[in-house]
């Protein structure tokens, strides 16, 4: 018989099949790619860019590389990369979510982005990239959505180059009571009603807020980056712990 938590998984709160979630985050996503941009400003005050441009900071990115940013979403990210890496380097915007990867690439097009940047539709856990080919991978509010995190990590560590490196930046755990208090009344109260009146969806923004008490905390998160190889693994705190920057190498 069967192992139930082997064939289970969770989505928000939700107990579903494990061949299920793929679908579902993907109904979320189709519903929200058109809001993202202002809901992630509205959702965090604007403060997302600022951790994401520590993300590129503690990215080590130079002139030629490759970079894989991966569940790149609308592009943030790969737009910064792009520059970075110039003509002679490339950069892969990935996403599983066609309706997001649509988004992405319209906006850095009409940004100016293209000569350097590809758009690859691609699953985490099964990334369609040779061994050790990139010099840096992101992923920027995605892994919490992967149903198999470990498959995913360990696809990551495959198509990163030795010396390579990692970075996840994915909502965590507050360090402070009263601010996890403040957090879970925005979240589950406040965020699902923006949802609703901007992007006319509560269900979605009430999953996303659910998704982020079921992601792993810091110290788990790093354990599981261990254990598929990667090394130096190390985690940053941001804005008390609501978001954290991991970083790890492969060697």
């Amino acid at each position: 018989m069967a192992d139930e938590s082997q064939e289970t998984t969770h989505f928000g709160f939700q107990t579903v099949a494990k061949n299920e979630k793929a679908e579902k985050v993907a109904d979320v996503f189709h519903s929200v790619a058109a809001k993202y941009d202002l809901m992630n400003d509205l959702m965090s005050m604007g403060i997302h860019r600022i951790w994401k441009r520590f993300t590129i900071d503690c990215s080590g990115v130079r002139r030629g590389q490759r970079v894989l940013d991966l569940a790149g979403g609308t592009g943030d990210l790969t737009a910064k990369f792009s520059r970075l890496v110039g003509e002679t380097g490339q950069v892969v915007l990935a996403d599983i979510n066609s309706s997001m990867l649509k988004m992405g690439r319209e906006k850095l097009r009409n940004k100016g982005v293209s000569g350097n940047v590809s758009y690859v539709q691609a699953n985490a856990e099964a990334l369609p990239f040779p061994d050790n080919y990139f010099d840096c991978i992101t992923i920027s509010f995605g892994l919490r959505n992967v149903t198999e995190k470990e498959k995913a990590l360990a696809s990551m560590f495959r198509v990163l180059k030795p010396g390579g490196r990692l970075l996840i930046l994915e909502f965590s755990k507050p360090l402070l009571e009263p601010l996890s208090k403040a957090y879970d009344a925005y979240s589950f109260h406040l965020l699902p009603r923006i949802g609703q009146i901007v992007a006319g969806d509560a269900d979605s923004y009430r999953y996303l807020a659910e998704s982020i008490r079921m992601h792993p905390d810091q110290e788990t998160l790093k354990g599981m980056m261990n254990d598929v190889g990667f090394e130096n693994t190390s985690y940053y705190n941001m804005t008390g712990g609501i978001v954290a920057l991991h970083r790890g190498y492969k060697f």
